[in-house]
This record gives C-alpha cells, sequence and structure tokens, in this order.
C-alpha cells in the first residue's frame, strides 16, 4: 500500500512534535492556546489541539515542564507551561542529535535522486 502524505506526516510528527513543544517554551512560559497557535503557525508541524494537551501533561510527568496557574483577563485561570532545566538539557540534546539525522537524512536523498 502507497502512503499517503499524512501517514508520513503523522509518522515524522510522532518523534518530534515534544521537543517542537518545549523549544516554543524556550523563549518563556505559555498556556496551551499559544503553544497550539505558535505550532499552527507552521505548515506541517502540528495536527491538532486535541493532541496538545495528553502531550503536554506527558511533559509534565517526565519532569520537562511545570506549570503554574494564572489569572486570566477573560474566563477561568490559565494553566502556564514553564520548560524546567531537565526539560531545557532533552531540548539540547534533540537539537544536537536532530541536526545530524537532518543532514543525513537529506543527503541521503539527495544522493539516490
Amino acid at each position: 500500500m502507497e502512503p499517503s502524505p499524512e501517514s508520513v506526516l503523522t509518522q515524522l510528527r510522532k518523534g518530534t512534535v515534544d521537543y517542537c513543544v518545549l523549544a516554543c517554551l524556550r523563549s518563556g512560559a505559555a498556556y496551551g492556546l499559544e503553544i497550539a497557535e505558535r505550532l499552527g503557525e507552521r505548515k506541517v508541524l502540528f495536527a491538532s489541539g486535541g493532541t496538545l494537551y495528553p502531550l503536554l501533561s506527558r511533559l509534565r510527568q517526565q519532569g520537562w515542564v511545570t506549570t503554574t496557574l494564572q489569572p486570566s483577563p477573560v474566563g477561568p485561570p490559565r494553566r502556564y507551561y514553564h520548560l524546567t532545566d531537565e526539560g531545557e538539557r532533552a531540548l539540547t540534546v534533540f537539537t544536537e542529535t536532530w541536526d545530524l539525522f537532518a543532514a543525513d537524512v537529506t543527503t541521503t536523498i539527495k544522493e539516490t535522486a
């Protein structure tokens, strides 16, 4: 069976979106909708908001993010996510590894074309 572009994207997202969320938090704390909007600016990186909150929960369980509740100008308080030192280290390792991985994938694809 021939893969669809969407199935390929799904597989690629599985290993990378967690780290993209961490990267979004590198510049400062953000609440869920802000993170979703930042990721949504990319064309293929983020599929749906329904996957974000389970992902954030997983990152919190791993100790890569912490949360605080802060008042909202409208509605209930917002849960803000903060990158921890452990999350920063995980992002650094991923970034270093990603650069090597992406370069190898690009080289392999271009060499065999």
